[in-house]
């Protein structure tokens, strides 16, 4: 039986948690963007571009409001890396790192808009953290917090269906584009929950990270055992 087909062999890989993971990764980009001072919590790629813009026009100020979102994401990815080898002996370490990205937003809803230099790069620090724990989902490699990657082997996936017509290269560009949706409509509920919540919008994405949390206590391996 094809893998996509059957539950995921851990939590961590499921398409329910990469569903909650990708909506809480466009609500952080759209936070990050709308509602403080236009940086990328996720897209590095466009924070280096706008560093590099002012930078060269010698905007030092406007620089070094990139580069420090920059700096947090690479953080993000030591911090998680860290918690991976050190492990846990009472919670698997991508739970630790779910919890982590949790409690340091929840602090940046308190941060006013006056120092958003310091809440977008913690938002960077929990995106970076999210992109190193969660790099699969049904054992492919997808990310929940950037969509370029996911378009890439979306799109490949699609073309390989077309020139070979198998059906699990078309499973796979559904999910690809399944992962991508979730993450606009992240952006989408992100950007409604700041014209309510304010500053305090990034609360939506606590709520999905701590479901997550949550739902990551389940043993899939004991499941399957039960099925088998």
């Amino acid at each position: 039986r094809c893998r996509t087909l059957s539950k995921a062999k851990q939590t961590s890989e499921s398409i329910e948690l990469g569903i909650l993971l990708a909506l809480s990764g466009g609500i952080m980009d759209a936070y990050s963007y709308m509602a403080r001072g236009k940086v990328f919590a996720n897209a590095q790629t466009g924070n280096m571009l706008l560093f590099g813009i002012y930078l060269s026009g010698g905007r030092w100020n406007m620089a070094l409001h990139y580069f420090f979102p920059i700096l947090a994401f690479t953080a993000g990815i030591m911090l998680a890396d860290i918690v991976r080898t050190k492990g846990s002996t009472k919670l698997h370490w991508r739970q630790l790192s779910v919890l982590f990205e949790a409690v340091i937003l929840l602090g940046v809803s308190f941060i006013p808009l006056s120092m958003n230099l310091l809440a977008n790069s913690l938002t960077s620090l929990a995106c970076g953290i999210q992109v190193e724990s969660f790099r699969k989902i049904h054992g492919h490699g997808i990310a929940t917090t950037m969509c370029i990657g996911n378009l890439r082997s979306a799109t490949q996936n699609f073309c390989d269906y077309i020139s070979r017509k198998d059906w699990q290269n078309l499973r796979n560009t559904f999910l690809y584009f399944g992962i991508i949706g979730c993450f606009i409509l992240g952006a989408i509920l992100g950007n409604r929950a700041i014209s309510y919540l304010g500053k305090r919008a990034i609360l939506t994405s606590v709520i999905l990270l701590c479901v997550s949390f949550i739902i990551m206590f389940i043993d899939r391996e004991k499941e399957r055992l039960q099925e088998e």
